[in-house]
């Protein structure tokens, strides 16, 4: 039709939580970086990431969703799938791993997301959701951990038990104290706007 406007470049998708947000190839392009970086701290770090003691560093950007919205609830998401895969695809349980860790980062992300203007709160409720999610199937995986940063844990719990207790402190850790400071950081107008400047979509203003 002449002199209208073109139903693609004007297409508007839903976007998480039932917002409307237009995903354009910047967001593209955010949401490989946040995945393919997620994917490679994970693997970098080795099976610490991966046990059922694991202090993933990688989980510090979850938190970032507060800041750069579905980019980064997806990213985080599709690099979880990967890094779980590389762990545990030859594991007999395996695919509880390669399913459920991601279901429980696209969740946690969104969470954050959705709290935005309260992200301390949403960054301790994503990280106890990782610990019940994750803790709940990956002592199928790893035997049950006999302490916890220097704190010894009672052998008399069950393993699951066991799992879940290690899996949250260790995720609250990664989400409220290292990955809450980086969201901090990252959050700093000098740090902030530069990337504004160059078309970056901050939702935290929202």
């Amino acid at each position: 039709m002449s002199g209208g406007t073109s139903t693609r470049s004007a297409k508007i998708n839903p976007g998480v939580g039932g917002e409307i947000t237009k995903f354009e190839s910047k967001d593209v392009a955010l949401t490989a970086f946040f995945a393919s970086l997620y994917a490679v701290l994970v693997i970098f770090q080795g099976i610490s990431a991966a046990a059922v003691i694991q202090l993933r560093i990688a989980d510090c950007l979850i938190p970032l969703a507060a800041l750069f919205g579905p980019p980064t609830i997806l990213g985080v998401s599709i690099g979880c799938v990967v890094s779980n895969a590389y762990f545990s695809a030859s594991a007999p349980y395996g695919v509880f791993d390669i399913l459920l860790g991601p279901v429980a980062n696209l969740v946690a992300a969104t969470l954050i997301f959705k709290l935005r203007k309260r992200v301390l709160i949403g960054c301790i409720l994503g990280g106890i959701l990782i610990g019940l999610v994750v803790g709940s199937y990956v002592w199928l995986l790893f035997p049950p951990p006999q302490d916890i940063f220097g704190f010894t844990l009672p052998m008399n719990w069950p393993p699951w038990y066991l799992s879940i207790v290690s899996l949250t402190i260790s995720s609250l850790v990664a989400f409220v104290v290292i990955g809450y400071a980086l969201f901090r950081v990252l959050s700093r107008p000098g740090i902030i706007e530069p990337l504004k400047s160059h078309g970056l979509r901050v939702y935290l203003e929202k």
